[in-house]
């Protein structure tokens, strides 16, 4: 079942069981989603991607901020966005990726970070954060 077809299960099912905050997530990525295809924009991981580190980054300023009632609401969303998403790497698995991305590209210096990065972040297809991609990358590059 397609990404949209499950969002739109949930979100009826949370309907039903007067889950309001649920409701409400639910109901913002579905727009989201809809508005991606509309323009033209199929992929529907990279939306939730998106949706998900938008929460993220609004949870870290309400904390910021000493609102933690707020931040709250914006990593329960954030949760919520991410189970939909293919499970994260772990290290020892981006680790590995890595290796073989430096090794495939050519890589041997800091000045070839880019092209590092750009074999790594193609073979990781989004299963893990970016900075955590670039890390291990210039680790492998400086030895």
């Amino acid at each position: 079942m397609a990404i949209l077809e499950q969002i739109k299960t949930d979100l009826h099912g949370a309907m039903r069981a007067g889950e309001r905050d649920r409701v409400g997530a639910l109901r913002l990525v579905l727009s989201e989603l809809q508005k991606a295809a509309k323009e033209g924009g199929s992929d529907e991981l990279a939306v939730l991607r998106r949706e998900r580190k938008r929460r993220i980054e609004a949870a870290r300023a309400y904390r910021e901020a000493g609102r933690e009632d707020l931040a709250g609401g914006e990593e329960a969303e954030g949760e919520l966005i991410g189970g939909y998403l293919p499970a994260e790497l772990s290290e020892s698995e981006l680790e590995a990726i890595v290796r073989q991305a430096v090794s495939d590209s050519g890589a041997s210096s800091a000045k070839d970070m880019g092209t590092a990065m750009k074999h790594a972040m193609a073979a990781v297809d989004g299963r893990a954060d970016g900075k955590r991609v670039s890390g291990l990358v210039r680790a492998a590059l400086q030895g």
